[in-house]
């Protein structure tokens, strides 16, 4: 095993400190507990990017300069801002599944850990100083002139009311004009859920507030909410974009939302649960680009990744994908069905609903009102002699 040189000695062989500095060095960080190389920055021996180099050859890294090397459009995507912040990283490349990042500390392992779990992807790493790394994550990923947070400062700052319609729903006044505030607040929440790669986006109507959430990486996360004045017109305004009646409060309701942020489509399947304070409405976030993809961005290992292509490509049999609320279900589904969609198979599907039109695939969609229900379509479907069939949901009865 290859012995790793004492960062103290690599400076002193690069020339940027002497003997008696580090030894001076390594007296203050036993006082401390502060790394060497923050010790020796505090005391003006060394620089940031002396540091860093240092560390790329401790621990054979590259090191990259932010300033002058700039981060692919495609590696910035994969990465909410959030993450990036958190951890203090920032994406500078994509090639295929493998993500390489900027980090500061190459002894940061959870977050290494972290991202790969996240992002389901192969962690490559550059060396760059944490400033650095900082200033271009707020230069990359920008701050919007709008967000959620200005917003909710106008809702503070104004007196905005909200009245009952004609046919029982709440709306703001002014509502009607594309640049109100409800409309620009709800369109925010999901530009901004867009962003976070969150899957849902949870309101729900408390005694006292209103409070918003979103669900990333499975786990619902509070963000600041409006004022619970403005549930009303929140819930009617994402009720009115879904198609669904304002009036009815009374029982479930469902709807489906088809929206372009910043160029990305989206479809959002929403739905109403009437409660004890008011409607909760959840949106299910779905992108249609991000379906589109192979078993092999899927992150299997290489043997699963066999194991799972020879499943889905035997004569017969069925197999089933299982797993809680946004692990990635369809996704699986879907990618397996763009591996086997091709001009010699038939594949129809049974769907509740249909969430991603797929090119080449039959897809029949539950309509229990009229009675097209997954068991009708199923034995409909049989008679068409398909050689592979998708079913939404294995349903008790």
């Amino acid at each position: 095993m290859k012995t790793r040189k004492p960062i103290g000695q690599i400076l002193m062989e690069m020339g940027v400190i002497k003997k008696e500095q580090l030894a001076k060095a390594l007296e203050l960080q036993q006082e401390s507990g502060a790394k060497l190389g923050e010790t020796l920055i505090r005391m003006g021996a060394a620089k940031a990017e002396d540091i860093t180099k240092a560390l790329g050859e401790q621990f054979d890294f590259p090191v990259v300069d932010l300033d002058s090397t700039p981060a692919a459009a495609e590696a910035i995507d994969a990465v909410p801002k959030n993450v990036a912040k958190q951890h203090n990283i920032l994406p500078v490349a994509k090639d295929g599944a493998a993500l390489t990042v900027a980090i500061s500390d190459p002894l940061d392992l959870y977050a290494m850990d972290n991202l790969r779990f996240i992002l389901n992807s192969e962690i490559k790493c550059v060396l760059a100083p944490a400033e650095s790394i900082t200033e271009a994550i707020e230069r990359y990923y920008g701050t919007e002139e709008s967000t959620v947070d200005n917003m909710l400062q106008e809702f503070t700052d104004s007196d905005i009311t909200t009245s009952e319609t004609a046919e029982g729903g709440t709306v703001a006044a002014g509502a009607e004009d594309a640049d109100a505030p409800i409309i620009r607040l709800v369109t925010l929440l999901i530009s901004e859920a867009l962003r976070s790669r969150a899957s849902d986006i949870h309101i729900e109507p408390l005694q006292n507030r209103l409070r918003i959430r979103y669900r990333i990486d499975g786990v619902c996360q509070e963000i600041d909410s409006p004022p619970k004045r403005l549930q009303g017109a929140i819930i009617s305004r994402v009720k009115i974009m879904a198609g669904i009646d304002i009036a009815e409060k009374r029982r479930p309701t469902d709807g489906r939302i088809g929206i372009k942020i910043n160029g990305v489509g989206l479809d959002l399947r929403v739905s109403c649960l009437p409660a004890t304070n008011g409607e909760s409405v959840v949106m299910r976030l779905l992108r249609k680009e991000s379906i589109l993809i192979n078993l092999q961005e899927l992150g299997f290992h290489e043997d699963d990744y066999k194991r799972f292509l020879s499943i889905i490509k035997r004569p017969n049999g069925i197999f089933l994908v299982t797993g809680p609320t946004g692990s990635g279900k369809t996704t699986t589904l879907y990618a397996a069905l763009n591996e086997l969609n091709r001009p010699d198979k038939k594949i129809i599907t049974a769907e509740n609903p249909v969430e991603y039109n797929l090119s080449g695939v039959n897809q029949a969609e539950v309509k229990e009102k009229i009675g097209l229900t997954f068991g009708a379509i199923l034995r409909s479907m049989l008679r068409q002699a398909p050689n592979v069939i998708l079913v939404g949901e294995i349903r008790d009865k």
